[in-house]
């Protein structure tokens, strides 16, 4: 998180770095942490760790909200893999600083002018001023349409599986259409890369899913 404090800046002896310089940072850092996080055991359906290569694939494709992969995600990957990288697409999709944004007004942190400068530079703004708000707009807009996508998704994916994982399953694909991710989980139920073509008649998953990704 960007936060203004120049005097730990100043103790550590942190480069003054550019609002553009700490987007790019910012965003590799992510991705890298991401990487490091699928390699682990525990990220893999079977235990068996995985390339760094691909996991950084994955991981900056999830990011940078491609929709690019190298392994199936529903069969590939453990529930905490599934998580990191469905948390790699919401702050890929929202933006690190948006998502900074919300972790500074939940533990109630002031943001300093720095942080709003930078987020000046993420949103293309030509001042500072009322980016906070801008934020704030953002994070209930895609609240709004996340969690009624994960509701109708929720419900039609119910057919198919238990209660519990169909709701898991309705917030990832919600999460991942709203941010135009392109990742599914769907090969564990109708096989590996299947995506949602085994869906393709049911008008409310291919409905909630489109409108989804036009927002």
């Amino acid at each position: 998180m960007v936060i203004e404090n120049t005097s730990a800046r100043k103790r550590w002896g942190l480069p003054n770095l550019t609002p553009s310089q700490i987007l790019v940072i910012g965003f590799a850092v992510l991705i890298f942490l991401g990487a490091a996080l699928l390699t682990l055991p525990a990220a893999v359906a079977d235990g068996q760790s995985i390339r760094f290569l691909d996991a950084l694939f994955t991981s900056t494709s999830a990011t940078c909200v491609t929709g690019l992969i190298v392994f199936d995600t529903g069969t590939k990957f453990s529930l905490f893999g599934q998580i990191v990288i469905i948390t790699l697409i919401q702050i890929g999709g929202l933006g690190f600083m948006t998502f900074s944004t919300l972790i500074a007004l939940i533990i109630r942190k002031k943001i300093g002018l720095r942080a709003r400068v930078v987020m000046q530079e993420a949103f293309n703004l030509f001042t500072p001023s009322g980016v906070v708000r801008l934020a704030v707009k953002i994070l209930l807009i895609t609240a709004f349409f996340e969690v009624s996508g994960a509701i109708i998704l929720s419900w039609r994916f119910a057919q198919y599986l238990p209660l519990g994982t169909a709701i898991y399953y309705g917030i990832f694909h919600s999460i991942s259409a709203f941010c135009n991710a392109g990742f599914d989980l769907l090969g564990r139920i109708f096989g590996p890369f299947a995506s949602i073509v085994p869906l393709n008649q049911d008008f409310f998953v291919t409905m909630t899913i489109s409108v989804l990704v036009i927002f």
